[in-house]
């Protein structure tokens, strides 16, 4: 590694070294420092300067404006993206205005901001016009591809926002944000200088690069342009390491809270008046479903507390579709979901996994817990221990799968509904996983549908539902 290291950073020296020769050459055969100021003329430029006063003091000026320039441009193209993609209709309203902004060219700005506002404040309205047409509409694409299957898995799991965020929004966006932040970066300066040019603000890099121009001094327009170039750099190196740090922190994960509305209701659920049962449980009454084929009609189920019940349908019968409308998030045709109170807890273990691929295994269970301890004693009979902390994508399908289920057993609730637990599982780790799924089912009602029954046994006390036509 170290030795890699080493050869990249001899081949950019050598590069950087040719540049400089070819520099050092043409001023040679040029011959007047009007024109071409050699490299060696343009360092002692440089250095004079850094003596001087002023010379800080317009590094920091510069610095100053078109940083915040470039924040509030990133700051304000973030919230906007994310007000416009809560309310649509705000977005067809914005977008046309930010996107005249992205295409009028910056000299019609700058004119018409020495016009309104004078010089001061010109090259940090000009940095923000610059970034924040790109940051909104690529923060606003990166929302728009947020998985809504991991949005439904965080409902079900009545995750936090915070966790909704930083475990689902976040990895969204990343490809997004970094893509307009590189392009918009080098960009700022770019045209933050060139507004200081114009507007000739006291103490900026723009006013220094007019002066010299005036004097002809060549040299002192390339030391300052030198200045520009290193502060563009180091600043986006600074910008981008902090981004980095930003999209590889963990945040802490606090334990679901209680909703003040069944996260999971749906138009199809309401509290049953009848609560004459002991325990919580689910009843659906004369469903209906039709989608490319009618899947079930007429069909009911009743799933009390400490019940398990199977649905073992070919594939393709709707087993899936059920379990949906029994959690609420998906309506039939016709036909009702009744629950025995109104803010039943619900845990679900999809047909998907529908993990956070960049979380750990056991970050991704201790998501819907809020305690480590519980989420790595379930983990440990379904994974090895050398797996916990690897992130989700690195895994296998069977080892995602195991992952998924020890998340809906781990999760606190009162019903508990499994999809195809067995999937892409040997036998050996079926088994493992059904024994898993007894110890921890509780006194929870528990509906799972699998056409693959566990292996090498019925289960005691299986009662299967019969689909109906």
């Amino acid at each position: 590694m170290n030795g890699d290291k080493t050869k990249r950073f001899l081949k950019k020296a050598a590069v950087i070294l040719f540049w400089l020769a070819a520099w050092q050459v043409f001023a040679m055969a040029v011959r007047n420092p009007f024109l071409a100021a050699s490299p060696v003329e343009t360092f002692q430029a440089l250095v004079s300067d850094m003596g001087k006063s002023f010379f800080w003091r317009t590094v920091l000026a510069s610095l100053a404006r078109i940083s915040i320039g470039f924040f509030l441009g990133l700051i304000l193209g973030i919230l906007a993206a994310a007000v416009n993609h809560r309310f649509p209709v705000l977005e067809e309203i914005v977008s046309p205005v930010i996107s005249l902004v992205k295409t009028v060219p910056v000299v019609c700005f700058v004119v018409l901001l020495l016009i309104w506002q004078g010089p001061s404040f010109l090259s940090v309205a000009v940095s923000f016009l610059i970034v924040f047409p790109g940051v909104y509409f690529s923060v606003l694409e990166g929302l728009k591809a947020v998985d809504p299957k991991m949005l439904e898995m965080a409902k079900i799991f009545r995750l936090p926002g915070k966790t909704v965020f930083f475990y689902i929004y976040r990895p969204a966006l990343k490809p997004f944000l970094l893509g307009s932040m590189k392009s918009s970066l080098g960009m700022a300066w770019k045209s933050g200088v060139a507004a200081e040019v114009i507007g000739l603000p006291d103490y900026s890099i723009g006013e220094r690069i007019y002066l010299s121009k005036i004097y002809l001094d060549t040299a002192g327009i390339l030391a300052w342009t030198a200045v520009t170039v290193c502060l563009s750099l180091l600043f986006e190196k600074a910008v981008l390491k902090l981004v980095e740090i930003f999209f590889e922190w963990n945040a802490e994960c606090r334990a679901p809270a209680g909703p003040n509305e069944p996260a999971w209701g749906g138009a199809a659920a309401r509290a049953d008046s009848d609560k004459g049962g002991s325990g919580y449980g689910v009843a659906a009454v004369d469903l209906e479903k039709t989608t490319d084929k009618m899947l079930f009609s007429g069909l009911s189920i009743k799933l009390s507390a400490g019940e398990t019940r199977w649905l073992t349908w070919p594939s393709g019968e709707g087993k899936t579709t059920l379990l949906r409308i029994l959690a609420g998030v998906e309506r039939p045709d016709r036909g009702d979901v009744r629950y025995d109170r109104e803010r039943l807890f619900l845990s679900m273990l999809f047909q998907e996994d529908r993990l956070c691929e960049d979380a750990s295994a056991r970050r991704n269970v201790r998501m819907v817990t809020g305690d480590w301890e519980r989420a790595e004693e379930i983990l440990k009979e379904l994974l090895d221990e050398s797996l916990l902390e690897k992130p989700c994508r690195l895994l296998s399908g069977g080892e995602k799968r195991r992952t998924a289920l020890a998340r809906a057993l781990a999760a606190e609730s009162d019903l508990l509904f499994l999809d195809e637990p067995f999937a892409g599982l040997d036998e050996e780790t079926a088994q493992k996983a059904w024994r898993a799924i007894q110890k921890w089912q509780g006194s929870r009602a528990l509906l799972i549908a699998s056409h693959i029954l566990p292996p090498g046994q019925e289960p005691s006390g299986m009662q299967k539902v019969r689909l109906v036509r």
